[in-house]
């Protein structure tokens, strides 16, 4: 976890609070504490006010059909395409009003406005059509941060074809698995995209993993960093060659509100990845009203940055389907924060005037780790809303993001939510709001949520818990994609109570609630890591470390660290007469960032003879953890080989202090 019990604690004795600024009160768009009040006293009556802002082709019948717990249908019988409330909407308003500054890696810029885009969505809807794409069928996308990336969604979801977007960063494994379980018909893709001033090939990859998915006709490939890369003759085409001679129009196609949206897979506590069900109607109106809520976003005046991926649910939500419902003037960057130098970031800032800024804890830690020199290179003046989104901050981090970036005069939104939830759930309104460094605050109007022990009772005030969610949100995911038996397993078995009609979803995430009511949220308690705001499978990264034939077992844990939140250790017993050392160190990172991606790669790697393990052969990872963070190991008379742990202990130590991360073995 990245704040310890007794942080907190600390934290609940200072009480740090922060009120929102008078003159950001004055005009906020939120600002009065009644709405909390009358979403509670109906939620449904709330939210449907709330969906009033989206374009509809039909009126709903019904606001929640909650009838098929815990399958929700939101705005039942209502009617709409996702993009009319993106981008025709705005056309007849502000059709010249800038949706997207992009700035890419080398310097190289482009300024897209609302009807440039609505054209671009247009063509490569119509050049996807003539590919054979349908209403229903699932496109894969795995790109770079280019603007044909957030116009890739948009066409699929013109078309009413669900998008599967996978993180560029993932390897050509994670990829294949991907689009086998969507048996997605079309994929988009770049030549290569740029990170740290290197070329990602990801058509290389792409063609990787092509050879193993049965499903994909057609492959479409955005030129980007010109490296040279293989065009399969009948399947492989050029965007430049297809996409600009097709016509800049096309009738949106209408959709059910329960129709599916999108997918996207996230990890969970199987080596299987799941694919997120997220649905039209429902998910756009929460995107849509916490964009506007928890940003105070004014379109008409504010430049608003999210420096997240699309790769990631971030990117669906806070880059493309939220900023553009309301009509937002936003900041895409294409590359690394540090490229050519370590004021990247903040030199974006300065040349658009960004005034709204949400980034990662992760990121934050490691600006502090910089220095203040390099936004005291910049003007940031132009900031007037900071959010932080991923994991939970760190007080010291909290309070650097305020005073350093914010000057001390700007709200800090710390907003806690999940793939699943696809909207923000918990998180301070910045005009009504008193906030405290490291506190989520509390949950958004319309969300109910709670604290409740092992036997699922509400904890009082002050104590600490399991996280869950007592209520359907319009957002929520709708299920996992060809798995209904693992959606009800995975999120909502532990703490429901279906013989009472009682419903409870469980985040798998740990927190407290202070005297004041406030939310402390204190990272994953199941066995998922949160490596820089990216969620990954222990299971995932043990079994890539198995799949090496030097490999016999594999145990993984995520430790505490200062900057990623949590960092990948693991534990690895070898076969034979293979030698545990610096070489094969290195060599088992590379094979689990092939298998799953660099940033599944481990941060340690301690070689053992055994792992602690009980009676029953059970690996006690518990123990693991607390040897990875120096923690008391209590009582191991339960294990069957109680003398490893030391030996274990002594190794882990040792890798600590190495870079390579432990190539120690008896």
């Amino acid at each position: 976890m990245t704040q310890t019990d007794r942080t907190i604690e600390a934290l609940f004795e200072e009480n740090r609070t922060f009120p929102p600024p008078a003159d950001f009160a004055r005009r906020a768009i939120v600002s009065s504490p009644e709405i909390y009040a009358e979403a509670e006293a109906d939620f449904e009556g709330f939210w449907a006010r709330q969906a009033e802002n989206l374009v509809w082709r039909r009126r709903w019948d019904q606001v929640l059909d909650w009838s098929g717990a815990p399958f929700a249908k939101w705005f039942v019988g209502g009617r709409l395409n996702v993009t009319e409330s993106c981008l025709d909407r705005h056309l007849g308003e502000h059709p010249g009003r800038v949706a997207y500054y992009w700035e890419g890696e080398p310097g190289d810029a482009r300024t897209i406005t609302y009807a440039e885009l609505h054209a671009e969505v247009c063509r490569l809807a119509n050049a996807l059509a003539l590919l054979g794409v349908e209403k229903g069928d699932r496109v894969a996308i795995y790109m770079g941060m280019v603007p044909e990336l957030p116009v890739a969604l948009l066409a699929c979801a013109r078309l009413g074809a669900p998008h599967s977007v996978v993180f560029g960063g993932f390897s050509a494994d994670a990829l294949a698995d991907r689009i086998n379980d969507a048996q997605a018909k079309v994929l988009i893709t770049c030549d290569g995209s740029w990170r740290a001033g290197q070329v990602v090939p990801l058509k290389d990859m792409a063609d990787d993993a092509l050879e193993r998915t049965p499903s994909i006709s057609s492959v479409v490939v955005v030129q980007r960093t010109n490296n040279a890369v293989s065009m399969q003759e009948g399947r492989d085409v050029w965007y430049h060659d297809v996409v600009p001679e097709q016509e800049p129009s096309r009738p949106a196609t209408e959709c059910d509100s329960e129709d599916l949206l999108y997918l996207l897979y996230t990890s969970g506590t199987t080596a299987r990845p799941k694919g997120i069900v997220h649905t039209c109607g429902g998910y756009l109106v929460g995107a849509t009203t916490t964009t506007k809520m928890v940003f105070d976003l004014h379109e008409e005046e504010d430049v608003y940055w999210c420096t997240a991926d699309i790769g990631w649910v971030t990117g669906h939500s806070y880059i493309v389907y939220g900023p553009l419902s309301v009509g937002a003037t936003s900041v895409i960057y294409e590359g690394a924060p540090a490229y050519p130098d370590k004021d990247r970031l903040w030199d974006v800032v300065e040349k658009y005037k960004v005034s709204i800024l949400y980034t990662a804890p992760t990121s934050i830690r490691t600006f502090m780790k910089w220095g203040d020199e390099y936004p005291g290179r910049h003007d940031l003046s132009s900031l007037r809303l900071l959010g932080t989104v991923g994991e939970p901050i760190n007080p010291e981090a909290w309070m650097w993001y305020r005073d350093i970036i914010g000057a001390g005069r700007t709200p800090v939104v710390d907003t806690w939510w999940q793939t699943e939830t696809g909207m923000q759930m918990i998180s301070p309104l910045p005009g009504l709001t008193t906030t405290k460094p490291g506190s989520a605050t509390h949950p958004l109007p319309g969300i109910s949520a709670d604290i409740v022990d092992d036997e699922g009772n509400s904890v009082p005030l002050g104590g600490g818990g399991y996280l869950v969610l007592t209520r359907p949100w319009p957002a929520m995911l709708r299920g996992i994609y060809g798995d209904p038996n693992r959606f009800v397993e995975t999120y909502w078995r532990r703490f429901s109570r279906p013989e009472e009609d009682k419903w409870v979803y469980f985040a798998g995430d740990g927190a407290k609630r202070d005297l004041d009511g406030d939310y402390w949220l204190l990272g994953r308690v199941d066995d998922v890591m949160n490596v820089s705001g990216h969620r990954i499978s222990t299971l995932e990264v043990e079994s890539a470390l198995v799949d090496h034939p030097a490999v016999a077992e594999a145990a993984v844990i995520g430790r505490a660290d200062p900057t990623t939140g949590q960092a990948i250790a693991a534990f690895v017993t070898l076969r034979g007469t293979a030698e545990g050392d610096e070489a094969l160190i290195q060599e088992l990172r590379e094979h689990v960032a092939v298998k799953i991606g660099k940033i599944a790669r481990p941060a340690s790697i301690v070689f053992t003879d055994e792992l602690p393990k009980t009676r029953s052969g059970k690996i006690m990872r518990r123990l693991l953890r607390d040897i990875s963070e120096e923690r008391h190991l209590g009582d191991v008379t339960t294990l069957a080989n109680a003398a490893v742990v030391e030996e274990i202990a002594a190794r882990a130590r040792l890798a600590r202090g190495n870079a390579g991360g432990g190539a120690q073995k008896s």
